[in-house]
């Protein structure tokens, strides 16, 4: 049976169709695909009240008018203040570990949701990311902490406004754990039949962000990490301005600082230490 001139020419244009139809899918679900706040859902889990933690609901206002929720956890000596900026998935409820955790080292907590998140009113985008963090940071600012006493910490998603917050600002410290240098690059990495760079509608440039940042920076990866490749967090202490550390875990994007406890709570102990030392 020999195909017709018409078939041979419809089916590389059917292909190419079907190309173009999912190049347009990726470029507009964006937005699904990066925020995840219904992950597994907006509703508050649990707060730290259960972990034995006194806290307060903040409800900020960000320069554009949109109202964002957060816990302001309180600490009876604290070495520092830590803005907490969580990742992409779920919302502040699910970061109790790390809340305790960070307790624990003698830092007061504040961790907002993004617009869009939890109990945070909007929708999410990059620039909307980037108000929200400066609300966290003028809520502390107008509270009275002095910028060289806050500590801005970013994970994952979190890294890249974190490193951001901290380009325009003059924070004490900068840790960033289990980022991205940026989301076209990270993105090239798992869709590499993909023109990214071309297609994203997003940047969120943590490694150039933190380059530009001039307090002591930390950053923390895994070397096994499967949504964040470790080169990815590398390059952003590469590109990072010093002073600064890397601490290398073991485990994947979401267990590293489990599996890796030890390694974990070591490279934060010993950048407090130099840092941010306990009052006496």
């Amino acid at each position: 049976m020999q195909l017709s001139i018409n078939s041979v020419f419809s089916i590389p244009l059917l292909i190419l169709g079907g190309y173009l139809l999912i190049l347009a899918l990726v470029y507009f679900r964006q937005p699904q695909m990066l925020y995840l706040p219904d992950m597994p859902n907006r509703a508050l889990e649990a707060t730290p009240t259960q972990l034995g933690l006194e806290y307060q609901n903040i409800s900020l206002v960000t320069d554009d008018g949109i109202r964002i929720h957060g816990w302001h956890t309180n600490h009876p000596n604290p070495r520092a203040h830590m803005v907490f900026f969580h990742g992409n998935a779920g919302n502040i409820s699910h970061r109790l570990d790390s809340i305790n955790l960070f307790h624990k080292l003698g830092l007061e907590v504040v961790i907002i949701d993004y617009r869009g998140y939890g109990q945070s009113e909007g929708s999410p985008s990059e620039a909307g990311t980037y108000l929200d963090a400066k609300a966290a940071w003028d809520y502390l600012m107008r509270i009275g902490v002095p910028g060289n006493r806050v500590i801005i910490f970013g994970r994952s998603l979190g890294g890249a406004i974190a490193a951001h917050l901290a380009s325009n600002q003059s924070a004490g410290g900068l840790i960033i754990e289990s980022a991205f240098a940026s989301v076209p690059e990270v993105g090239a990495i798992h869709y590499p039949w993909l023109p990214v760079k071309l297609l994203s509608r997003y940047e969120y440039a943590t490694a150039n962000y933190a380059a530009k940042a001039k307090m002591p920076k930390l950053i923390i990866h895994s070397r096994n990490d499967e949504i964040a490749p470790i080169e990815q967090g590398k390059k952003i202490f590469e590109l990072a301005s010093k002073p600064k550390a890397f601490v290398e875990l073991g485990g994947s994007h979401n267990e590293a600082i489990y599996i890796s406890r030890e390694d974990y709570m070591r490279g934060l102990e010993q950048y407090l230490d130099q840092y941010f030392a306990r009052p006496k």
